[in-house]
C-alpha cells in the first residue's frame, strides 16, 4: 500500500486543530477529515475520522490502521505536506469592526 496523494487544510485557528487532510492510497482509496492536533507540549500528530456514539458519548474511529507502523507511515506523509504549506492567511477584519466610532 503506497501513499499517493495527500491533501491539506490548514486551519487559522487558536485550538488545537491545525489541519484537516485526505489521504489517497494506491490512487484507488481515499481517507477524508484527518485531523492534524497539536497537543499542550506543542507536538503535531493526527487523529483519525471518528464519530461520537451518542449512548456513550465516546469517540470512535470510523477508519484506522491496523498496526503503529502503518500509522506512523500516514501521520509522516501528512506531518510532511503540513510542515511545507503556508500559514492561512488572517481574516480580513470587516469594515463594522474596524471603523473608529
Amino acid at each position: 500500500m503506497e501513499i499517493t496523494d495527500v491533501r491539506l487544510r490548514k486551519v487559522n485557528s487558536e485550538n488545537r486543530l491545525k489541519a484537516v487532510a485526505s489521504v489517497t492510497f494506491d490512487n484507488e482509496f481515499v481517507v477524508h477529515e484527518i485531523k492534524v492536533i497539536k497537543n499542550p507540549e506543542g507536538v503535531l500528530f493526527i487523529a483519525m475520522p471518528s464519530k461520537k456514539i451518542k449512548s456513550t458519548g465516546e469517540h470512535k474511529d470510523i477508519a484506522h490502521p491496523i498496526n503503529p507502523a502503518t500509522r506512523e507511515k500516514i501521520q509522516k506523509a501528512i506531518l510532511e505536506v503540513y510542515n511545507n504549506t503556508p500559514e492561512p492567511e488572517a481574516k480580513p477584519e470587516t469594515e463594522a469592526s474596524s471603523s473608529e466610532e
